[in-house]
């Protein structure tokens, strides 16, 4: 595979971030663009291989993430100090020396939950964004690519998607949280004791990346390999949830 330079994945004609920018300003949930880093940007630009054409290429370049909806979710683009970017967080190694990795992390929520591109290694059509739920076995996919992904965020399909993982004084609660921050679930929600009731179980404040290593352990010694090599789901549970 050629590997391309950052001018010619920056400089290219009808770039997404015009459009991405109206977008972000007609939205209905809250939308706080996080400031980036350029050199930062342009490593992680370089490292991903995509154009400043398309939706991710445009969140790295200009924005070192997005917290959605009160922080709820957080949109990974070129890195800030307490978000991880879009490579660091998928660990995609130097284009060209590396396979093309499985999957591009772009989204993480407060409970730890990921949403990834699928680059050939989940369930899911190529290019599709899959959601990983804090705990669960397995990716499901959405059916929807990035770009549309980010425009049912930015237009409100959290608050169906999470509605029973939500309680009285979320928002509050959340939005005291820096973007490096994230809650922790007692019971865990995909617990036997958990689920149920998530205004009564116990939340406590930890550092978002720790909450989704420590998902991905936990699932992964609860359900072995299914985690690492997941199955399709018939029924997605982005369909499920709306």
């Amino acid at each position: 595979m050629k590997v391309r330079l950052f001018h010619e994945l920056a400089e290219v004609d009808d770039k997404a971030w015009p459009d991405l920018q109206d977008d972000i300003a007609t939205a209905t949930v809250s939308v706080d663009i996080l400031p980036v880093e350029p050199a930062r940007a342009r490593q992680t630009l370089v490292h991903l291989q995509v154009t400043a054409r398309s939706t991710l290429g445009a969140l790295v370049l200009h924005t070192g993430g997005v917290m959605i909806d009160h922080g709820w979710l957080r949109l990974l683009g070129g890195g800030h100090v307490e978000l991880p970017d879009v490579a660091t967080m998928s660990q995609v190694g130097d284009p060209g020396a590396d396979a093309p990795p499985p999957f591009l992390i772009v989204a993480i929520d407060v409970l730890g939950g990921q949403f990834a591109i699928n680059g050939g290694g989940l369930p899911a059509d190529l290019g599709d964004v899959c959601f990983l739920e804090s705990g669960s076995p397995q990716w499901e996919s959405t059916g929807i690519g990035h770009s549309g992904f980010v425009m049912w965020v930015l237009n409100g399909g959290l608050d169906d998607f999470y509605s029973d993982r939500r309680w009285p004084g979320w928002a509050t609660e959340v939005q005291a949280l820096s973007p490096a921050q994230g809650l922790s679930i007692y019971p865990p929600i995909w617990s036997s004791e958990g689920g149920s009731d998530i205004a009564a179980a116990s939340r406590s404040v930890c550092p978002l990346t720790e909450l989704t290593d420590l998902h991905r352990d936990v699932a992964i010694q609860t359900y072995g390999k299914s985690h690492a090599t997941p199955t399709t789901s018939k029924r997605p549970r982005f369909w499920r949830r709306r």
